[in-house]
């Protein structure tokens, strides 16, 4: 079975029916892996830049010790982590992806 991993932004009863119905994954909140509502308000309420938000939610990162806390048989299932943004780029899933290549270079990360 997958599992899908998410952050708060994401309305919890439309992840889980996405993960159980049409993935058949298991659905697990980590918000943890989330930025805070600061951290996206100065994003995009203030127009900060992206720069300013990487570096300010890696920071919550390391003070959370989030990427510490996951353990690695976690991932060996097939897992998603899911956030409202589309493309990658500009995600903090991607930061999370990349934080989590560093603890585990082995890990194999498919941007859908």
């Amino acid at each position: 079975m997958a599992r899908v991993v998410q952050a708060p932004r994401l309305r919890w009863s439309l992840a889980t029916f996405f993960a159980q119905t049409i993935c058949g994954a298991s659905y697990h909140h980590m918000p943890d892996l989330a930025p805070t509502q600061t951290l996206l308000d100065a994003l995009k309420k203030r127009r900060g830049t992206w720069d300013d938000y990487e570096r300010g939610f890696s920071e919550l990162m390391k003070e959370r010790r989030a990427i510490e806390h996951l353990e690695r048989t976690f991932f060996e299932e097939p897992t998603c982590l899911l956030c409202s943004e589309d493309k990658p780029e500009h995600c903090h899933r991607r930061l999370v992806a990349e934080a989590m290549l560093q603890r585990w270079p082995d890990l194999r990360i498919v941007h859908l």
